[in-house]
């Protein structure tokens, strides 16, 4: 296995709904982020890559794009501490 190798996510296509709003109840559980946090890296641009619509009062983000964007930033551990061993 390399160093850098990304995780497989594509289990949350199932979980996801097409759209994923940020105040959704399991936003957390699915993503790992909060949605004030995902608030937040929307205005530093951070989540470009992620297709978003506004969904009433709130943004949702389209369950692909943001999937492919939480492989993006993700890594598998490999034994040890944080994959150094």
């Amino acid at each position: 296995m390399t160093e850098n190798q990304k995780p497989d996510l594509s289990a949350l296509l199932k979980e996801m709904p097409p759209f994923v709003a940020r105040n959704h109840p399991r936003f957390k559980e699915l993503t790992g982020y909060s949605g004030r946090t995902f608030a937040n890296k929307d205005c530093l641009g951070e989540t470009d890559d992620i297709k978003k619509i506004m969904l009433g009062n709130t943004v949702a983000y389209e369950r692909a794009s943001l999937i492919a964007w939480l492989e993006q930033r993700s890594k598998v551990i490999l034994g040890g501490c944080h994959g150094k061993s």
